[in-house]
């Protein structure tokens, strides 16, 4: 199989950059060495690049799929040292310097491995079926599909017993995705169906979170926490805490020795990274990340960096960074300073460090916490800001424009205007 590229001739002997995955870190770190003497190849099963943090509001109709996610040959178009291959890796050879998809193999000097990160059941994988994740567009559409569903579906039920499993919805995890999640669906529930249905009483559903830590959002100070949970709890939710998910069917969940009827069930209470570290022979956290030295490299491979949710670096305290946006696109900078100056034969830069904006959840449509630092933010200022800033990271001027329309036009009308159900639906 022999390895390929098209710049094989103008430009072949040029340090070859191999990027795998067009998240944030891979497409960060592609922009950064745009003015570069390097060929880059930038990898991707998708031909998009998807903005996660909103993947929720895909999948409770508050946005259509096209709205945060955007083409990957039309952002890196201005790239004139940069190809894009549409593939799915599968390993890498680390001794012959080869990336290895299904059909070819790719020739690196360099490689920056940014894949993500997947669910994780914790050893339950059989869960998922009952319980389906979010980490891509057919996820959030699919989820976006069964909550609709339970609607019209509950509206034939002529069974209240029946009916009341329907409109029951539960998520597991209190992190910002689950929190994000549940009063998304509360607010689609109790505000935007109201008025659609003839037979049923969207106002009656029941949406409930569970946490088997102490506290929903537990990266957030405590004070923030609990408003969090009371915010929850003003827009109709329950929240479980310190009640592990024992066991998860078709027909319900188990929270410790409370059996819940429900007809949707969303994960969102762990995550494991892609299997980066298996293909270099690295060594892994627990959740899978592989262990990365302060220059975002592999210890055995110094011409390997691994950056985002599969890579396991330290923040200056000696914890692990989190998995956000503003750390991957960061760490892509990062990265090519790093090759730039290896080309150049010029000294490396200081170590990574992360210039740590602060995080922020949102809990509904006016409600959301934004923790930075000495400053901290709730309520509707804090949903402003959080706003703003998640429209900013949207890629293009049409997603951020049609966005922050949808938004505008949500706030004042509580109407959703992504209610589509698609794909195929079994009549059962």
């Amino acid at each position: 199989m022999p390895a390929t590229s098209v710049f094989n001739k103008e430009g072949a002997n040029r340090p070859r950059v191999v990027i795998v995955g067009a998240g944030f870190a891979g497409l960060s770190a592609a922009k950064a060495l745009k003015k570069a003497d390097v060929s880059v190849t930038l990898i991707d099963r998708r031909n998009h690049h998807l903005f996660q943090p909103l993947l929720y509001q895909v999948a409770t109709a508050g946005l259509s799929p096209s709205q945060i996610a955007t083409p990957i040959r039309s952002i890196v178009r201005d790239l004139k040292n940069t190809e894009v291959i549409l593939g799915d890796v599968i390993g890498v050879s680390t001794q012959e310097k080869l990336v290895q998809l299904v059909s070819r193999e790719i020739a690196y000097d360099y490689l920056i491995l940014a894949t993500g990160a997947r669910h994780s059941y914790f050893g339950n994988e059989r869960w998922e079926a009952d319980a389906p994740g979010l980490k891509t567009i057919e996820d959030a559409t699919e989820l976006r599909k069964r909550v609709l569903l339970a609607f019209e579906r509950a509206e034939q039920e002529m069974d209240p017993v029946a009916r009341r499993r329907l409109l029951t919805f539960v998520v597991i995890g209190g992190g910002p995705t689950g929190v994000e999640m549940a009063g998304a669906i509360a607010e689609l529930s109790h505000k935007a169906l109201a008025m659609d249905f003839r037979h049923i009483d969207t106002k009656s559903t029941r949406t409930i979170l569970v946490e088997s830590g102490s506290r929903v959002l537990a990266a957030f100070p405590e004070k923030m926490s609990a408003y969090a949970k009371t915010s929850l709890e003003c827009l109709g939710v329950e929240v479980l805490l310190g009640r592990p998910v024992t066991s998860i069917a078709e027909k319900g969940v188990m929270v410790g020795d409370l059996a819940i009827d429900a007809a949707s069930i969303i994960w969102a209470a762990g995550v494991m990274s892609s299997p980066v570290a298996k293909w270099i022979g690295a060594e892994a956290d627990r959740a899978g990340r592989t262990i990365v030295g302060d220059d975002l490299t592999v210890a055995a491979h110094k011409e390997i960096f691994v950056l985002g949710d599969c890579g396991h670096a330290l923040d200056e305290t000696g914890k692990p960074l989190p998995g956000l946006a503003p750390v991957a696109k960061q760490q892509g900078v990062y990265a090519a300073q790093v090759i730039k100056a290896r080309i150049a034969e010029k000294a490396p830069p200081p170590p990574f460090t992360y210039q740590n904006f602060g995080i922020m959840a949102t809990i509904g449509r006016k409600s959301a916490v934004a923790d930075f630092g000495k400053v901290q933010l709730t309520g509707l200022l804090g949903w402003l800001v959080w706003s703003l800033v998640h429209v900013y990271y949207l890629i293009g001027f049409r997603n951020r424009l049609a966005v922050a329309v949808d938004w505008a036009w949500s706030y004042l009308t509580f109407d959703r205007g992504s209610r589509l159900i698609t794909g195929a639906v079994d009549e059962g």
